[in-house]
């Protein structure tokens, strides 16, 4: 049985032959794991919605929003909070953005994917016990057999190897 209706999966397909430049061109910058070592999928089926890009190890969707979004502003919330339900988080981008400014676009989409830095404990605070009542922290990767999340070498926050 396949994963998405025949008419979805055809509109997809439409959807991926007929990319706007803007489309194209973040495409471009996300293919083959190119962003992070993430896995971006383009024009995808979630639900009843195709979205434009996802990265679904990581639960994020990537819209871009021509002229037609300003008058469906009501629409894409919808959407948007509906995706959000799913569990992805969406970024939406006007076309013109990553026309003129991809860089930018880039940099806000790997701040996204990489996992957030955890404070350093105050004082008298250590290591969390496994029989603790908070949660553990959330991450997709650098997340121990435990839950704990761990530095991720690639940002630089190893654990002091080479350099003092």
């Amino acid at each position: 049985m396949p994963k998405h209706p025949p008419l979805q999966t055809e509109r997809a397909r439409t959807l991926r032959e007929n990319q706007s430049d803007a489309e194209q061109l973040l495409w471009r910058s996300l293919r083959s794991r190119q962003l992070e070592g993430c896995k971006f999928r383009r024009q995808h089926g979630i639900g009843s919605y195709i979205v434009d890009f996802v990265c679904i190890e990581a639960g994020l969707v990537v819209e871009l929003d021509g002229g037609q979004h300003a008058e469906q502003l009501a629409y894409d919330a919808v959407r948007t909070e509906k995706l959000a339900a799913a569990g992805y988080r969406v970024l939406r981008f006007w076309n013109n953005e990553v026309l003129t400014n991809l860089e930018g676009v880039l940099e806000s989409l790997r701040l996204e994917l990489l996992p957030s830095p955890q404070p350093s404990p105050q004082r008298g605070e250590g290591v969390r016990q496994s029989g603790s009542s908070l949660p553990p922290p959330q991450g997709r990767e650098g997340v121990d057999g435990a839950g704990y999340q761990t530095p991720s070498p690639l940002r630089g926050e190893g654990w002091g190897e080479g350099k003092p």
